[in-house]
Parts: C-alpha cells; structure tokens; sequence
C-alpha cells in the first residue's frame, strides 16, 4: 500500500500524487520486462522531465521546481518503490546538477542549466576511476590546460548512465597535490576522444546502464571548468552529501516495494487453512520489515529537513544512507523468505529487489565509509 506520509503543504500533496499516478501507469508496468532486456529507459526520463521532475530541487529561474529536499526525496521515493532503476537515476541526474547549480558562474547557470533541469539533457556524474573508488583524492584522470582548451586523458569507473548521458559533471587532476589538486569539469558526451567501454555485467538495476568513460587526448572548453581549480574535491563531497540521501530514499522506496508484495503474498497464501498472514512466525517478520521501512524512512527525511534549513547535515545524510540501505537489504532477503520458493523465482518482483538491493550499499560511498564519516563526527567537538 502507498506510504502513508505528512507534507508540508497541499502542492506536495499534489506534486506526490502526480507522481504515484506516472509510477503505477507509466514506470511499474514496464520495470521487469526492462529490467529483464537489460534495457535502458530513455523514454521514461524524458517523461519524467517533461512531468517537471528533473529538477525538482532547484530554483525556477533555472527550470527547477523549487521543491525542499523533504519532498523532493519523497518523490524520488515513490519513483523507486515502482521501479528502481528510474530512482536510482533520477537520483544521479540531480546530483550531476549540483555542482553548476552551487559552483558555476551566473553565465554558465544560465547557459546550460535550464536544458539540464528541464529534461532535454540526462546527466551522468563521474568521480571514480578503477583505483580510486573509496579513496576518492587518488583519482588519476588528468585535465592539461591548452589555450582556451583542457586536454583530458583517463578513464573513469562505474559511471551511471555511461553512453547513454548527454554531459558528465567530472573531477580531473590539474595538478600533482593530492585533493588540493582536483577539478571539475562538465563535459559534453560528443566530445571527441570520449567514448564508453561495453557496459558492466551486473546482478541487478540491469536496466541502468554502467560503464567506464575513456577520455583520450579529449578537448574540453576551458568555459566548462565548475568552480576554480583545485576545488574539485570539494564540489565533489558536497554533491556526494546530498546524493547520499537521493540514494537512501531510493532504498527506503525498495524496501517499500519488498514490503507491500510480501504482504499481499502472505494475505493471499493459505497454509494449514488459512492464510500465512495469520500465523506468528510471519506476521512478526512482516511486522519487523515495516519497522525497518519507516524508521529508515525517518532517517532520511531528519536529515532533508536540516539540509532545507540550512543545518549542517553531513553526518545525518551518512546515517540515513547506511541504515536505509542496510535496512533495505534485510527487507527484501525476508520478502522472500515469506514468499518461501515462489519468491526464488522470477514469477514474482521480490528476488529483483534483493539482488537490486545490494549495490545501494555500495555506491554514494560504501556503507563501510559511511560508519567512517559518522564515527569521525563523533570525536569532532
């Protein structure tokens, strides 16, 4: 059944029930025949652009849709719960914005910007690289400054939407001083000398495309640089801040959907006479799931509206993305564990969600990284 949540006003309210209707009608008919072809959907984003939620989260002088991050993650939930792969990468998307909406020159916001949140363009956001995942200040990728042009020659890894975005919001190293010494740039996908590896073989979000971004000898206009150089790490951080939190949502909205198919399994299934719903080994393990799902649920919207009034938030983002995630990894293994064989089976959606549910505890930081970050607030004064 639908979350049953508190807005802030009834646009929310509105706002969330346009995007029930475009997830039950347009997005969950389609997840697992996609997500089965191992298909991307274009089409659905520029729905979703067209419906005005690329850019939920930024001001409309830009195209945006001046949303708090309370609701706006609220959408992202929703999205996800009917399919995760166009959570996950709406998610990305208004990540890849951060850094030109928060670091670019007025001319550059206005230049570029209303395409990127108005749905003509679907960004993708590139900071790994194959030896720098966790270890983020190791990036090698190296943007040489030539005139009025940077040459950039690297590869980046595990880029979301790789081949198939229209810009990539990427840190490159433009000097030898460690994080000091990093960059952003934001590159157009026909650049020449950019070009996709074959995409990742993945357990799940098979539907997302994954790949590694090459850059050889590739020219990029000087005017593209977000920021001054050398704040790349930086701008970096903060976009991961906030991303953290589109992807705990997004796991929150998985969990959801785990949650919702394994009690309408357990209301339907009869066993003994009568449906398993009734008898206590299930209905507490039922009864733990949800508990999971809203306290996950909270974490997350704790940490959206302290980041809405302009309170630090770092810390929180961390604790929403770990136990959102975790919590969405014990949510879908018990969804199948309630449906017992049925749920080992692709019949039913709740072996995709758990072999979906893993990587959330990966990428945004791994979950290892993420008790890290909040351990170290806690020795800060």
């Amino acid at each position: 059944m639908p979350a049953d949540r508190l807005l802030p006003s009834t646009e929310a309210e509105d706002l969330i029930k346009l995007v029930r209707e475009i997830a039950r009608d347009e997005l969950a008919p389609l997840a697992a025949s996609y997500e089965e072809a191992e298909r991307f959907p274009r089409e659905q984003f520029r729905l979703l652009g067209r419906s005005g939620l690329l850019g939920l989260p930024y001001p409309e002088r830009w195209g945006g849709g001046a949303v708090s991050y309370e609701v706006y993650l609220q959408v992202l939930e929703e999205i996800a719960t009917a399919w995760m792969t166009v959570g996950v990468g709406l998610s990305v998307h208004t990540m890849s914005c951060y850094a030109l909406a928060e670091y670019g020159t007025e001319e550059q916001r206005e230049r570029w910007l209303p395409d990127m949140l108005g749905g003509e363009l679907l960004g993708a956001y590139a900071l790994s690289e194959t030896h720098a995942g966790s270890d983020a200040a190791a990036l090698a990728t190296r943007a040489v400054r030539d005139g009025d042009t940077y040459v950039v020659n690297g590869t980046k890894a595990w880029i979301t939407h790789g081949g198939q975005a229209d810009y990539y919001t990427t840190m490159v190293r433009t000097t030898d001083t460690g994080g000091r010494g990093i960059s952003c740039l934001l590159v157009d996908a026909g650049t020449p000398g950019l070009s996709a590896s074959s995409p990742e073989r993945k357990m799940g979000l098979t539907g997302s495309t994954t790949t590694q971004m090459m850059f050889d000898d590739a020219r990029v206009d000087a005017d593209r640089l977000l920021g001054p150089e050398g704040s790349g790490l930086k701008i970096a951080l903060a976009s991961l801040s906030s991303g953290r939190l589109g992807i705990a949502a997004c796991a929150v909205g998985l969990a959801q959907a785990a949650l919702d198919e394994a009690v309408r399994y357990a209301q339907q299934r009869i066993q003994f006479g009568r449906p398993i719903i009734e008898f206590q080994g299930i209905e507490f393990l039922l009864a733990d799931m949800a508990t999971a799902v809203e306290s996950a649920r909270a974490t997350y919207l704790e940490a959206a509206r302290r980041r809405d009034r302009g309170l630090p938030f770092q810390r929180q983002a961390s604790i929403a993305k770990l136990y959102a995630t975790d919590s969405a990894m014990r949510v879908t293994t018990d969804a199948v564990q309630v449906l017992g064989g049925a749920g080992y089976t692709r019949d039913f959606p709740v072996e995709r969600y758990m072999r979906e549910a893993k990587v959330p505890q990966i990428f945004e930081g791994t979950n290892q990284i993420q008790r890290l970050v909040i351990a170290r607030a806690l020795r800060s004064p």
